[in-house]
C-alpha cells in the first residue's frame, strides 16, 4: 500500500506545478492533458524496458530504479535468482541420477507415450545395442522380437518376459516395464543368461537322474514282488519285505512327480477344448476308487463352460488337489468339488475339505517343492511334498492362479481361478 501512496504522491507532485501555472496563464485542460500524455509515455517506456530486460534474460538487481518499477524489478530479480538456484539443484540431482544409473549393470530406458526413447543409460548401449542417436526413435523399430513387441502393446506389465539379446544370440534378457508419470515408462533389461543356464542344468539333472533311477527301481520292485510271492519266505523276512515294498512305492511316486515337474518346465504348451464335466467326473470317480468306494466326494457342476488347455496337465493338478483333500481329512467327512463361472466370466474350480486345515504361516509356502507343514498327527501321512508344486506349475501354464483359504482345525478351500480368456 505504501508503494501506491508513493506513486500517487509523485503524480500529485507533478500535478501541483501544472495547476499553479494554469492559474496564471490558463489552459488548465490542455495542461492536464499534456501531463496525462507525459505519464502515459513514461509508463510505456518503463514497460518496454521491462520487456527488453526479460527477453534478454538479464540477471541483475534493479533496486536503484525509483518508484514502483524498482520494486517490480527487484521482485522479478528475486524470482529469477531462486529459480536459478532451483535449476542448479535439479541439475545436480539429475547428474547424480545419471551417474548412478550409468553404474548399473542392467539396461534402463525411459519410454515416452508412443514408446519413443527419451533416455538411456550406458548399459543400454551394450546390452540392447542402442545408440545415443536413437533418442526419439520408437523402440519396437529397434528391438523387433515379436514377444517384446506384443508385451509392449499389451500394456500388461505384471509379468516379466525373456527374449534373446538383439546384440548376442547366446544371451537371454529379462525385460520388465514400470509405468510412471504421464504416459512415461521405465524399461529395465537384465542379462539372465547364467540364471537360465543354471535352471536348465537343474531341470536336466533332475529329469536325467529321475529317469535313470526308474530302471533300477523297477528291477528292485520286481524282485521284491517275486520274493513276497514265494511260499517259503521266512516269517522274519515278511515284515522287512513289506517295508521295502512301501519305500519303493514311495520312491516311485517321488520320481514320477519329479519327472512331471521337469516335463512341465520344458514341455511346449498344448491347447485344446476340454469337456470339464467329463474330466471332473472321471477324476472324482478315480479318486473315490482309491478310497475303497466310500464315495466321499460331492461333485457340483454349476456351469457347462469348458476350458482351453492341456487335459493331461489339468487332470494331474486337479487329482493332486482332490487326493490331498481326501488324505488330510477324516475318513467320515466329505470333500466338496464344485465347478462354476463368475459374473466376470472367469472360471473357478473349488475343492473344500473339513480336515485338519493349514496354519496361516504355512499357506504361502505349501506350493514350494518338498515343503510339508509340520502338524502333530496320530499317524504319518505319506507324500513327496511335490503335489502342490505341480499344481502351481500347471496353473501358471494355464494363466490361472491358486487361492488358498484355511484355518487349523476348520478345513481348507483350494480355488483354481481361470481367466475368462480360457473359456471355450
Amino acid at each position: 500500500m505504501e508503494r501506491w501512496r508513493r506513486e500517487i504522491g509523485i503524480v500529485i507532485a507533478l500535478a501541483l506545478p501544472v495547476l499553479v501555472l494554469s492559474f496564471f496563464i490558463g489552459h488548465l485542460s490542455q495542461m492536464l492533458l499534456f501531463l496525462s500524455v507525459f505519464l502515459l509515455i513514461r509508463q510505456s517506456l518503463a514497460i518496454n524496458e521491462l520487456e527488453q530486460w526479460l527477453s534478454r534474460g538479464a540477471f541483475r538487481d534493479y533496486r536503484t530504479r525509483r518508484g514502483i518499477w524498482g520494486d517490480i524489478y527487484y521482485h522479478l530479480w528475486k524470482i529469477k535468482k531462486s529459480d536459478k538456484k532451483r535449476k542448479k539443484k535439479l541439475s545436480r540431482m539429475i547428474n547424480q541420477f545419471r551417474t548412478s544409473t550409468d553404474a548399473l549393470p542392467d539396461a534402463a530406458v525411459v519410454l515416452g507415450e508412443h514408446a519413443e526413447i527419451e533416455w538411456t543409460n550406458k548399459a543400454a548401449l551394450e546390452v540392447l545395442g542402442l545408440k545415443k542417436s536413437d533418442k526419439g526413435q520408437r523402440i519396437p523399430n529397434l528391438i523387433r522380437a515379436s514377444q517384446f513387441v506384443q508385451y509392449l502393446k499389451s500394456q500388461d506389465y505384471g509379468q516379466k518376459i525373456c527374449i534373446t539379446s538383439p546384440v548376442n544370440d547366446s544371451s537371454i534378457l529379462q525385460i520388465s516395464i514400470v509405468p510412471y508419470g504421464a504416459g512415461l515408462r521405465l524399461m529395465l533389461a537384465q542379462d539372465v543368461t547364467q540364471v537360465k543356464n543354471m535352471e536348465r542344468m537343474r531341470t536336466d539333472f533332475v529329469a536325467n537322474v529321475s529317469h535313470e533311477l526308474r530302471t533300477p527301481l523297477t528291477v528292485l520292485k520286481g524282485y521284491l514282488e517275486t520274493l513276497q510271492e514265494m511260499d517259503d519266505v521266512p516269517v522274519g523276512f515278511v515284515r522287512s519285505f513289506e517295508n521295502m515294498s512301501t519305500q519303493t512305492e514311495r520312491m516311485q511316486h517321488l520320481i514320477d512327480d519329479l519327472l512331471m515337474l521337469a516335463k512341465l518346465e520344458t514341455k511346449a504348451k498344448k491347447t485344446e477344448c476340454i469337456n470339464m464335466r467329463d474330466l471332473l467326473e472321471q477324476i472324482c470317480q478315480e479318486s473315490d476308487l482309491l478310497e475303497k468306494d466310500e464315495c466321499r466326494i460331492e461333485l457340483n457342476i454349476a456351469s457347462e463352460s469348458n476350458l482351453k488347455g492341456d487335459a493331461q496337465e489339468l487332470q494331474s493338478a486337479f487329482t493332486n488337489l482332490i487326493v490331498n483333500a481326501l488324505k488330510y481329512s477324516p475318513v467320515s467327512s466329505t470333500v466338496k468339488v464344485s465347478w462354476r463361472k463368475n459374473q466376470d466370466g472367469s472360471l473357478v474350480l473349488e475343492i473344500e475339505d473339513f480336515g485338519e486345515g493349514i496354519a496361516a504361516a504355512d499357506i504361502s509356502r505349501i506350493t514350494e517343492r518338498f515343503y510339508r507343514a509340520e502338524v502333530k498327527r496320530n499317524h504319518k501321512i505319506a507324500g513327496s511334498g511335490l503335489g502342490l508344486a505341480i499344481v502351481k506349475h500347471v496353473l501358471v501354464r494355464h494363466d490361472a492362479k491358486l487361492d488358498i483359504e484355511s484355518q487349523l482345525g476348520s478345513g481348507s478351500k483350494f480355488r483354481c481361478l481361470f481367466p475368462a480368456t480360457r473359456v471355450c
